[in-house]
C-alpha cells in the first residue's frame, strides 16, 4: 500500500492542505516580487529620464562652446564670379576682391604624328578595314558614293572597298591609298559626292573623307593612329617602344619612376601613369595622334620628364613636345597690389585675411562679407529649449498622478521619487534665473524673448525677433548668457548635468542601487522559498507517519476482529 498517496487511509487530503499551507508560506515573496517589478520600472523610468538628460547635455554643451557665437557665414556680391567660406573666429569685414586671370593647369602637349600609318606600302590588298589602325574602328554596312549604294563587309580589305566603290559606280569613282601621306584618295572626272542618310558603316567618317565640290577627295589627316588596346610592341607607333633590353623599361614623370613591359596595353600604361603620384593625368589625341600629360593641379609650374630605360617618352613624342604653360590666379583685395595664387582657392596664406577662403569662378570684381552666422546659433538655442522641454515632459509623465473616469486614481511610477521632482525643479530654475554679472537689461533668458509656460516646467521662444535683435545687436552678451565661463546658464547646466548623468552621477548611482536591492531580493526569495520546502517536506513526512500509523492500527483491529470476533459469535 502507497502511504504517500494523500487520505488513502485516513480519509483526509492532507496533500492539498499542505499545498494551501505551503501557498500561504509563500505571501511574503509575492510581496517581494511586486516590490522588485516596482523597482524594475523606476529603473525603466529613470533610464528614460537619463536618455533624455543625455541629449540635452548635448545641446548644452553646444551652447557652452565660444566656438559656436565665433561661427560666420560669408555672402559673395555674384555667385558667379566667387565663392567664399569662413572659418570660425574670422573678421567680420567686408572685402572687395578683383579677380584678373584664372589659374589653369600645364600641359605637356606631345608631338604629333607618333601613330604609324595604316600600312607600310600602298598596296591595302591584304589590310582588313575592320582591324586597320583607324581611329575609329571601321563598322561593317553600307556608305554611298555618288548616289551608288556600297557594301562593306566585315573581312573586307581597304582594296576591296576601293574596287567595289570602283564596280558600284561604274569605274566613274577610283580608291588609292598613300603609305607617304598615310591619306586615301578617292578620285573622280566629276564631282565626288559622299554620304546619304540610310548609311550604316561609318567608313567614310574614319577615312576622314569630306565632300569638298570637287572630282577628288582626300583624307584630311593622316590616318594612322595608336592602337590603345594593343601591346606596347604592336601598337602602330612610328617610333617602335623598347624596353631597353632588361625586359622591364622604365620611366619618370615628375620625379615618380612609371615601370612597365612591351607586352602592356596602352590603355593599361596611361591608367599607371594617372593613378601614381605623378600628378599628372594621361591621355591619347586621336584626332591629332598625340600624347597629352595635364597637370593635375593649377599653376604656372612645368611637367618633368626623363626616360631612365627604354624609350617610351620618346615613342610617345612627349620628350620632345611642347610645355602649353598653366597659369596662376592674379588678383587684389581692396584695390591692393597684385596677389598671386597657384590655384583658383584664395587661402589666408596668399591673401592674408585670416580664416577666408575664396574660390574664383571668374575674371571680374566682387564683394565679399564675412559675417556672424546668427541662423546657426539660433538652431542650437531652438534645439535646447526643444531637448529642456523633452525631458521635462518625461518626467511629468513618469511623476504624475491620473485620474480615470470612475475617480480611480493611479500613480506614476516615481510619484513618489523626489529624485525625478528635484531634477525637473533645478532645471527649471537655472534657465529661469539670472546670469549674475550682466547688465539688467539683457541677463536672462526671457530678455531673449523665451519665456517659461507658467503651468508647468516648460519654456517656449515666445518672441523670435526679440531673439533676432539681440544676436544681431548684442551678440557678445548672448553668449555671455550662455557660455560667460564663471556665471554661463550653459556651463552650470553642464555642471548640474555631469552630477546627475556623470559616471559617478546620482542617477546613476540611485539606479545601480535600485540594481542591487533588485538582486538581494532574488535572495530573500530565493531564501524564504527554501523554508518553504523545508517545512513543506516535514509536513509531508509527518501525514504519512500518520497514515501509517493509522494503517496499522488499522490492521491491529483487523485481526483482533478476525480472532475474538469470530469466537464470541459462536
Amino acid at each position: 500500500m502507497d502511504l504517500g498517496l494523500s487520505g488513502l487511509v485516513s480519509g483526509l487530503d492532507w496533500r492539498s492542505l499542505v499545498d494551501q499551507l505551503s501557498d500561504a508560506e509563500r505571501i511574503p515573496q509575492s510581496r517581494l516580487r511586486i516590490d522588485q517589478t516596482n523597482i524594475a520600472k523606476q529603473n525603466t523610468a529613470y533610464s528614460a529620464i537619463q536618455t533624455a538628460l543625455t541629449a540635452l547635455q548635448t545641446r548644452v554643451q553646444a551652447l557652452n562652446s565660444t566656438a559656436l557665437f565665433d561661427t560666420r557665414n560669408t555672402t559673395t556680391s555674384d555667385d558667379s564670379l566667387a565663392t567664399a567660406t569662413a572659418a570660425s573666429g574670422a573678421t567680420i569685414a567686408s572685402y572687395a576682391f578683383n579677380v584678373t586671370q584664372i589659374a589653369t593647369a600645364a600641359k605637356q602637349v606631345g608631338t604629333s604624328g607618333v601613330g604609324y600609318s595604316l600600312n607600310a606600302t600602298n598596296d591595302v590588298s591584304g589590310l582588313l578595314v575592320s582591324t586597320a589602325p583607324f581611329a575609329t574602328a571601321v563598322t561593317a554596312g553600307t556608305i554611298t558614293v555618288n548616289g551608288h549604294q556600297i557594301t562593306i563587309a566585315a573581312g573586307d580589305t581597304l582594296q576591296a572597298v576601293f574596287d567595289n566603290i570602283q564596280a558600284v559606280t561604274g569605274s566613274e569613282v577610283t580608291g588609292s591609298y598613300d603609305s607617304t601621306t598615310d591619306r586615301i584618295t578617292l578620285s573622280s572626272t566629276n564631282p565626288i559626292i559622299l554620304g546619304s542618310a540610310t548609311d550604316t558603316s561609318n567608313f567614310l567618317q574614319a577615312a576622314k573623307l569630306n565632300n569638298n565640290n570637287s572630282g577628288t577627295v582626300t583624307s584630311a589627316t593622316q590616318l594612322g593612329v595608336v592602337k590603345m588596346s594593343g601591346a606596347l610592341s604592336s601598337a602602330n607607333f612610328t617610333t617602335p617602344i623598347a624596353d631597353g633590353g632588361s625586359g622591364t623599361g622604365e620611366f619618370k614623370i615628375n620625379g615618380v619612376s612609371i615601370t612597365f613591359e612591351t607586352a602592356d596595353t596602352v590603355t593599361g600604361l596611361l591608367k599607371r601613369i594617372n593613378d601614381s603620384a605623378a600628378g599628372v593625368t594621361a591621355s591619347y589625341d586621336t584626332v591629332n595622334d598625340r600624347f597629352v600629360l595635364a597637370n593635375k593641379v593649377t599653376g604656372d609650374i612645368g611637367v618633368a620628364l626623363e626616360d631612365v630605360a627604354g624609350n617610351f617618352l620618346e615613342a610617345t613624342g612627349l620628350s620632345a613636345g611642347t610645355l602649353s604653360r598653366g597659369r596662376n590666379l592674379l588678383y587684389t583685395v581692396d584695390g591692393g597690389g597684385q596677389m598671386v595664387s597657384q590655384t583658383n582657392t584664395i587661402t589666408e596664406t596668399s591673401s592674408g585675411i585670416t580664416g577666408l577662403s575664396v574660390t574664383a569662378l571668374a575674371t571680374g570684381a566682387s564683394n565679399i562679407t564675412v559675417g556672424s552666422d546668427t541662423a546657426v546659433i539660433k538652431t542650437a538655442i531652438n534645439d535646447f529649449i526643444a531637448e529642456y522641454n523633452k525631458v521635462q515632459s518625461i518626467i511629468d509623465a513618469q511623476t504624475a498622478s491620473t485620474t480615470d473616469s470612475k475617480g480611480k486614481v493611479t500613480a506614476g511610477v516615481l510619484a513618489n521619487e523626489s529624485d525625478a521632482d528635484d531634477i525637473g525643479t533645478r532645471l527649471r530654475r537655472a534657465v529661469t534665473g539670472e546670469v549674475t554679472g550682466l547688465t539688467a537689461a539683457l541677463n536672462q533668458l526671457e530678455d531673449l524673448g523665451i519665456l517659461s509656460n507658467g503651468t508647468n516646467n516648460s519654456i517656449k521662444l515666445d518672441s523670435e525677433t526679440k531673439l533676432d535683435k539681440a544676436l544681431a545687436e548684442n551678440l557678445t552678451t548672448v553668449r555671455n548668457i550662455f557660455a560667460n565661463s564663471t556665471n554661463g546658464l550653459a556651463g552650470k547646466l553642464d555642471t548640474y548635468l555631469e552630477a546627475v548623468i556623470g559616471d559617478t552621477g546620482s542617477l546613476v548611482t540611485r539606479q545601480d542601487n535600485n540594481t542591487k536591492q533588485s538582486a538581494a531580493i532574488d535572495v530573500q526569495i530565493a531564501d524564504l522559498e527554501r523554508i518553504v520546502l523545508s517545512n513543506r517536506e516535514r509536513m509531508l513526512q509527518s501525514f504519512i507517519a500518520m497514515e501509517t500509523a493509522q494503517s496499522n492500527a488499522n490492521q491491529q483491529m483487523n485481526f483482533l476482529n478476525q480472532r475474538f470476533g469470530t469466537s464470541s459469535a459462536k
